[in-house]
């Protein structure tokens, strides 16, 4: 079905390593099994649009733990996803109806900026109402098991990385194009169709969009898992939500310490708000960990973060080491991240990797 200008594209299907901790990932992306969103379409929920949200959320919470009881029964042929009614109204209806009304106090991210996004105001994201999209592409450069990747890259952001290698997209140095989610969701299935082992959606940041990437996902008819995209940054509101629509979480794990991510990205907190959200990734999901090194900072960053990962998500966990930093925007303002990577910092974060027991990382 595939092809691939990467030869570890194919040898990863092969990977037992990889497949243990992907298993669900694997399955879906071979339609062996169906996305979570597939799932979430058929079970029904009983509610009023104009329901208060305390009780919006009690039956979220409700239909959260009868959801993993019903995908077990899927996952292990004890009911078939063909043969569930379509309900008048889901559990992936609610979580759109929620984020709706989250939209009017906005409280996405961390940030927390409590604008009306409904009456045109703009938080420290910039996004509206309207899913604001850069480029929809087959991506071969994503990790192994992703490609070729059905990416699609939207405006905005709740960072401001001061090396931001996809500054025009985050900051809207970029018009972009607004897209309705039914047509967002024809471009879902049109990448599928030609081959894409997922749909990637990344930006910028996803976060914001997470009402407009709900409303297209109940257009979709066809099976394949969504990858979120992320850099973490979200609050736990949205962690809730984003359980049983994310396949597969593909999240950065940035800085190891609040003083860097404050200084590097403006990222209050970011410690607790990241490890909170990778646990919550593998409790409801499977999950890659992006750690990109940087220059002058593995004592700081990477080593805490490694550690962190294997002593919370187990020496198993998949890991990307990404030697991939580059000075990009404003880096040079930053004197340690005006320059690339040396060998030896390359090696040593290799090592540590390896010192922290990690059985499952690629570079």
């Amino acid at each position: 079905m595939w092809t691939f200008l990467r030869p570890d594209a194919t040898a990863v299907l092969r990977d037992k390593k990889v497949r243990t901790s992907l298993s669900r990932y694997f399955n879906v992306m071979q339609d062996d099994k169906p996305a979570k969103f597939a799932i979430a379409k058929r079970l029904p929920a009983d509610y009023n649009s104009q329901d208060s949200p305390p009780k919006l959320w009690q039956l979220h919470d409700q239909l959260t733990q009868e959801f993993c009881v019903l995908e077990k029964e899927i996952d292990t042929h004890q009911k078939a996803l063909q043969d569930l009614p379509t309900p008048e109204q889901s559990y992936l209806d609610l979580k759109s109806t929620i984020v709706d009304r989250m939209l009017e106090d906005c409280h996405l991210c961390t940030r927390q900026c409590h604008v009306d996004r409904h009456r045109n105001k703009l938080g420290y994201c910039r996004c509206g109402t309207q899913i604001t999209v850069s480029t929809i592409f087959q991506h071969m450069g994503e990790e192994p098991e992703l490609i070729p990747s059905g990416t699609i890259f939207t405006l905005g952001c709740t960072l401001r990385c001061i090396h931001c290698q996809n500054w025009t997209i985050s900051q809207w140095y970029e018009n972009g194009e607004i897209y309705t989610p039914t047509r967002l969701a024809k471009a879902v299935e049109h990448l599928r169709r030609r081959g894409s082992r997922n749909a990637n959606l990344v930006g910028g940041e996803p976060t914001p969009w997470l009402q407009q990437w709900l409303e297209t996902f109940k257009h979709i008819d066809i099976n394949i898992p969504v990858v979120w995209n992320s850099n973490s940054y979200y609050s736990n509101q949205t962690a809730r939500l984003l359980a049983d629509f994310v396949d597969l979480y593909l999240l950065d794990f940035k800085y190891g310490n609040d003083q860097c991510a404050e200084r590097i990205s403006g990222a209050h907190e970011y410690w607790a708000v990241s490890t909170r959200n990778h646990l919550h990734a593998k409790k409801y999901g499977e999950l890659i960990i992006r750690v990109l090194v940087l220059p002058g900072h593995l004592d700081c960053c990477t080593k805490p973060i490694l550690d962190w990962i294997a002593i919370n998500l187990g020496k198993e966990a998949r890991v990307n080491v990404m030697f991939q930093y580059r000075p990009e925007w404003r880096a040079k303002e930053i004197p340690e991240l005006m320059r690339r990577l040396t060998k030896q910092e390359r090696e040593d974060a290799i090592g540590l990797a390896k010192e922290a027991g990690l059985t499952n990382f690629i570079t």
